[in-house]
């Protein structure tokens, strides 16, 4: 069995994680009360569609739980206008949101236009000024090495505070492979950017692979100011374990 403080360890890195496109306002309180109430180690943030973010800050703040909530934008096709993801920022901060994960055009990198792919970063990265903002690279979708590296990369210049794997909403998330390009990026970086595993973690033996993979390429223990994990199911699993 895995080591107890490990499990705890994995469980402080988790971005509880609910975008279920059936999902309507009973449901959102459900699933809040059936995998929070009571836990007894929080995860370091819950990410949810724009339209629950005022029902779950309130829930968070009913419940005294200092939990950082966290919403997505551009999201998931990475295809929308400029001036349309600016709005959909404002209005996730004026709503009550910490943290914004944002999804890189991709389809724009892919397509060779990289200053526009910058242009757009920049311009996200003042909108979320003071706010912790994750850059989605859709790594499963991005067909080579160089290529991911590269998505990273452009993270890493524009200032945003993590790069994120993957939107779960493709066929292919987070991989070792992708997750070791991206983190070879950070670990050269003349500053600290985080690492957020997404898509497909769904096991604790995965998300310890994750982990350890982390700590091996950066030389860092993971904490939730450098990695997160995002995840539906995977709170649960750690739960059970916590309590064998």
């Amino acid at each position: 069995m895995t080591n107890p403080l490990r499990i705890q360890q994995l469980m402080k890195l988790v971005d509880l994680t609910r975008l279920q496109d059936q999902d309507d306002a009973l449901a959102m309180q459900q699933w809040l009360e059936q995998d929070l109430a009571g836990a007894a180690v929080l995860p370091a943030a819950i990410c949810v569609y724009p339209q629950y973010l005022t029902q779950v800050k309130d829930f968070l703040q009913k419940q005294n739980y200092a939990i950082k909530l966290a919403t997505v934008v551009n999201f998931p096709t990475g295809s929308l206008p400029l001036e349309q993801v600016l709005q959909q920022i404002s209005t996730a901060l004026a709503a009550g949101a910490d943290e914004i994960d944002c999804v890189l055009p991709y389809q724009t990198l892919l397509s060779g236009q990289v200053q526009q792919v910058r242009h757009f970063l920049a311009a996200v990265r003042q909108a979320t000024a003071g706010v912790c903002l994750k850059i989605i690279i859709e790594s499963g979708e991005l067909v080579t090495c160089q290529q991911i590296s590269k998505a990273t990369e452009l993270v890493v210049e524009s200032g945003a505070d993590f790069v994120k794997s993957s939107t779960g909403k493709v066929k292919v998330g987070v991989t070792e492979e992708a997750a070791r390009i991206m983190l070879a990026v950070l670990a050269a970086s003349d500053r600290a950017v985080g690492f957020k595993a997404s898509g497909g973690v769904r096991t604790v033996e995965f998300a310890l692979k994750l982990v350890n993979l982390f700590e091996e390429v950066t030389g860092e223990v993971a904490t939730a100011q450098g990695m997160r994990l995002g995840a539906s199911a995977l709170l649960n699993d750690l739960t059970q374990q916590l309590d064998y």
